[in-house]
């Protein structure tokens, strides 16, 4: 497994619509380490998302892991197609390893189904909804050239991550009996893709 180096703004990698993965290509080991290092490459950054075109990749892959406690959330997603399941949207805080440090509100479909193939070539169909349909959309966006500032209907909210943190960022609830936490926690929404 390697740690890749991660496209920035501006690099026009990030705005090539990705080539889809041939369907004899599913199962190679090709693939697979490309998997592998999309995952330690998010590792190390602190992501929660990573997409193969913002690593230097121009295919239709990307991974998920909604939840950096919980392995059992990521998720691999080979030639993935989302489709809305409601019209129900909702705007939030969004941030991204290709944009460091800068963090806007973007609005997104609150239920999607993702329907894409996994790491071993299998076809599988998952809906998600929430914070977890958020980042599956902010990735699967990456594959068409498509940034999270090129969806913001507001570019008012655009804010450096100091200047999110200190006025925007999500704070912790009191502990109970009005002690407060000593120790900062940034809820999803500070949390890059």
């Amino acid at each position: 497994m390697a740690i890749l180096k991660v496209a920035q703004m501006g690099h026009p990698v990030l705005r090539q619509v990705a080539e889809e993965i041939p369907a004899k290509a599913l199962k190679s080991s090709d693939i697979k380490a490309l998997v592998d290092d999309l995952v330690e490459t998010m590792s190390e950054y602190a992501g929660i998302g990573l997409a193969a075109p913002q690593v230097h990749f121009g295919v239709r892959l990307f991974i998920i892991q909604p939840d950096p406690g919980d392995e059992s959330t990521l998720r691999v997603a080979v030639n993935p197609v989302l489709t809305p399941l409601s019209e129900e949207m909702e705007e939030s805080w969004e941030g991204c390893l290709s944009l460091p440090d800068i963090h806007g509100m973007v609005p997104r479909y609150m239920r999607i189904r993702l329907d894409a193939w996994d790491a071993s070539g299998e076809k599988y169909s998952v809906e998600f909804e929430n914070f977890a349909a958020r980042v599956a959309q902010h990735e699967a966006d990456h594959l068409d050239g498509v940034l999270f500032i090129d969806r913001m209907t507001n570019l008012s909210t655009l804010a450096y991550g100091d200047e999110w943190r200190r006025y925007h960022a999500p704070r912790p609830e009191p502990k109970e009996g009005g002690e407060d936490e000593e120790e900062e926690e940034i809820e999803e929404g500070g949390k890059s893709c």
